[in-house]
C-alpha cells in the first residue's frame, strides 16, 4: 500500500473553499487524487446502527450513482456509510472516505475490506496526519468535509442527535441540496431522517428521483445472462413488471437462497433495480 501523502493546497478540491475560514488547511490521502476531481459528487450518509432496509437503500444508492458516473462520498462509518461505498464498489465506481482519524487507520477495523478497496480505486482523506486516533469531536469536524465536496448530501437513515444529522446541517449551512430517504415513523433510526423531510429536504422515492438530483439518468443495461441460468429465469420473471421477493421466486420457480443471489449479480450488473418499496423490476 502507499505511504499517506500530503496533498499540496493547489490539489485541494475546489468546493472546500466554500468552507471558508474553516476550510481544512492540511488534506492527507491514500489513494487517487484523480477521485477528487470526478464531478458530480453525492454524499450518502446515515447512522452506524441501520435497519436492514437502510443498508439495502444505501447500497443501492451508492450502486446507482456509481454506475451513472458520479463519486460516492461518506464517511466509512459502521451502517450506512459502509453499504454506501460497497454499493459503489460493486458497481466499480469511484468512492471517496473522508475519515475523522489517519487515513492510515482503518476504522472501523470490520471495514478494511471496503478501505482496502478504496484505497485502490478511489481515496481515503483526512485533515488528520497518519497515526492520529480519532474523537467524537473529530467525527463532527470531518462532517462538514463531507457535505462540502458535494453538491447533494442524501440521508438514509438518522436518529436525533446522530453524525448524518451533523452532516445535513453543515450541507444546509453551505447552501447545498438535502435529500433523504423516508423511513418509517416508529424506527428511532430515521426519527431525525424524517424530521429533515418535514422541514423541507428533498424526499427521495425512487433511484431515479436520486439521480435526478444532480442531473444524472441511469445508464441503458442489458442482461448477462444465458436462457437458463438463474438470473436468466429471474430476467424472464421480471418480463411483465416489478416483483417482490416471494413472487419472483414463485414465477422464476428458484428457492429464495438461488433467487436473492441471482438477483445481487444482476443488480451489481445494472440489469435490474430494486425498489424502495422492495420490489424489483427491470431497468
Amino acid at each position: 500500500m502507499n505511504a499517506p501523502r500530503q496533498l499540496p493546497a493547489s490539489s485541494f478540491p475546489e468546493a472546500l473553499q466554500d468552507l471558508e475560514a474553516a476550510a481544512p488547511r492540511v488534506l492527507w490521502i491514500l489513494g487517487s487524487e484523480a477521485a477528487l476531481a470526478l464531478r458530480p459528487c453525492v454524499a450518502i450518509v446515515g447512522t452506524r446502527r441501520a435497519t436492514a432496509y437502510g443498508l439495502r437503500v444505501a447500497r443501492e444508492l451508492g450502486a446507482a450513482f456509481a454506475r451513472a458516473g458520479a463519486c460516492v462520498v461518506s464517511g466509512m462509518a459502521a451502517g450506512i456509510d459502509g453499504a454506501a461505498h460497497r454499493g459503489a464498489l460493486d458497481a466499480r465506481g469511484t468512492t471517496i472516505a473522508v475519515l475523522a482519524n489517519g487515513v492510515d487507520q482503518p476504522y472501523p477495523r470490520s471495514n478494511r475490506p471496503i478501505y482496502d478497496e478504496i484505497v485502490r480505486t478511489g481515496a481515503v482523506i483526512s485533515e488528520l496526519p497518519a497515526g492520529s486516533i480519532g474523537y467524537q469531536s473529530t467525527f463532527l469536524e470531518r462532517n462538514r468535509i463531507i457535505a462540502a465536496l458535494a453538491p447533494l448530501t442524501i440521508v438514509v437513515e438518522a436518529p436525533h442527535g446522530s453524525g448524518a444529522m451533523n452532516t445535513a446541517k453543515h450541507a444546509l449551512a453551505l447552501g447545498r441540496e438535502l435529500a433523504v430517504v423516508p423511513g418509517q415513523i416508529d424506527q428511532p433510526q430515521s426519527a431525525g431522517s424524517n424530521q429533515l423531510l418535514r422541514d423541507g429536504a428533498q424526499l427521495i422515492a425512487t433511484i431515479e428521483d436520486a439521480l435526478a438530483l444532480v442531473g444524472l439518468t441511469p445508464p441503458p443495461r442489458t442482461p448477462r445472462a444465458e436462457p437458463g441460468s438463474d438470473e436468466g429465469l429471474i430476467w424472464k420473471a421480471l418480463a411483465d413488471g416489478a416483483l417482490d421477493m416471494d413472487g419472483l421466486c414463485h414465477r422464476s420457480g428458484l428457492p429464495a437462497a438461488k433467487c436473492l443471489a441471482a438477483v445481487t449479480r444482476l443488480e451489481i450488473a445494472g440489469s435490474v433495480e430494486c425498489a424502495l418499496t422492495g420490489e424489483i423490476r427491470r431497468r
